[in-house]
């Protein structure tokens, strides 16, 4: 189950509406088929119920709802069900897996161990840069015959001050055409990284969050920035 968050500005919605623009923002999107799809909204929170054919759609789903507008919150209860000729074996995904992984230069090799069990793939091991933890993910979850992944990589960074990284961080956000880098606040302390504050949107703040994990020395980012639309 995944949860995403939004505040929302002075124009509210009915929960009625919000689950019709919803349904209908999935409907329009052809990458994903709506019909095995059930949306209900209790006080602006979206959930997505039903089942879906494949672990993209399944992602692009979660998405799609987190970005209509009045939607406070996505919890994402979608099931994976593949159609026949989609269905593979574990030893297949987990060989598909590594393959795709040994081909993919955004990640380290020989640092990521992959388990599948009844078509879940779980990643472990350790790397440097989160961009790698997300690369690998990315590299396995379209994938056919995939039904979940569960990215267990940890990262771990090589050591820099929290003054530095705090730096280095407030520079790239005032870098950001598309950020007001003045209502972002930054705090850094043993690889950890706590944003605060507040943009427009939704791509804005995960601009942010990337910024963030860009830096030397990041290892984890809890990202409190509120959206205000």
């Amino acid at each position: 189950m995944a949860i995403e968050a939004n505040i929302e500005g002075d124009t509210m919605k009915t929960d009625t509406e919000l689950q019709k623009d919803v349904m209908d923002e999935l409907t329009w999107e052809p990458s994903v088929d709506a019909a095995g799809i059930g949306v209900s909204v209790d006080s602006g929170i979206a959930v997505l119920n039903g089942t879906v054919r494949s672990l993209p759609q399944k992602w692009t789903a979660e998405r799609i709802a987190q970005r209509v507008a009045g939607v406070k919150a996505v919890t994402d209860e979608l099931l994976v069900k593949l159609p026949g000729d989609s269905e593979r074996s574990d030893t297949d995904i987990a060989r598909a897996a590594v393959n795709a992984l040994d081909w993919n230069d955004s990640v380290p090799r020989n640092r990521v161990k992959v388990v599948v069990e009844h078509g879940r793939v779980t990643l472990q091991g350790e790397v440097q840069f989160q961009y790698e933890r997300i690369a690998a993910e990315h590299a396995v979850r379209r994938l056919v015959g995939v039904k979940g992944v569960s990215n267990l990589i940890s990262v771990k960074p090589p050591r820099v001050s929290p003054l530095d990284v705090k730096k280095k961080i407030e520079q790239a956000l005032e870098r950001a055409a598309a950020l007001n880098a003045r209502k972002i606040f930054v705090q850094a302390a043993e690889g950890k990284v706590i944003l605060s504050g507040h943009v427009k949107s939704w791509p804005e703040r995960d601009r942010a969050e990337w910024a963030a994990w860009a830096a030397p020395g990041v290892s984890k980012v809890e990202n409190n920035i509120v959206v205000v639309n």
